[in-house]
């Protein structure tokens, strides 16, 4: 896996090996990036990347120019392989880490609002709509801000029902959705 634009460029991330890990093709990841190029500017934005893994959705975010980005990851193993990436980039002054489930972190209140957040959980994990909720209710995006999350075709339905919206993108067996700071899930 690499680093795809920006100030990182090419710069290898080392993926965890696990199999509660999933990485982001470079492939989908570039679409996404390039459909967020169009939404938001990404010059100094707080960003959050949760279910982190080896950090590469937050780390690609960093290197087009987002100022800070905090990491949700729970797995110790992959924790450690987070902060091996992070370091490798001497971006630790721009990084945080708070090693705990995504539900968890969610159910904080909110210790600053988020620019852009990331959700890119196991595919077949549905915690990330308790998450989702957490995070509306609890106010973790800015006014203008945006939440991505990238799921398989094989959970739409459910999703659709939970989300109350339609994917934005469909990315092999990939979907990706799109909710701002105004969405409601009632």
């Amino acid at each position: 896996m690499r680093i795809i634009a920006g100030k990182y460029k090419g710069r290898k991330i080392v993926f965890p090996e696990s199999k509660l890990v999933r990485p982001t093709t470079d492939r989908n990841k570039e679409s996404i990036f390039n459909y967020l190029f169009n939404q938001i500017p990404f010059d100094e934005i707080d960003v959050c990347d949760i279910y982190a893994g080896s950090g590469s959705l937050g780390l690609e975010a960093l290197s087009r120019g987002a100022g800070n980005i905090d990491f949700v990851e729970k797995n110790f193993h992959v924790y450690k392989v987070l902060q091996k990436n992070i370091s490798s980039l001497d971006a630790d002054k721009y990084c945080n880490i708070f090693k705990m489930p995504a539900v968890k972190f969610t159910k904080m209140a909110a210790h600053k609002s988020y620019d852009l957040i990331i959700a890119d959980p196991p595919f077949f994990k549905d915690d990330i709509h308790e998450a989702v909720k957490n995070l509306l209710e609890r106010n973790y995006l800015n006014m203008d801000g945006l939440l991505i999350i990238e799921r398989s075709i094989q959970t739409q339905k459910k999703d659709i029902e939970e989300f109350r919206i339609e994917p934005v993108k469909r990315l092999g067996d990939s979907l990706i959705y799109r909710i701002d700071s105004n969405h409601e899930l009632n």
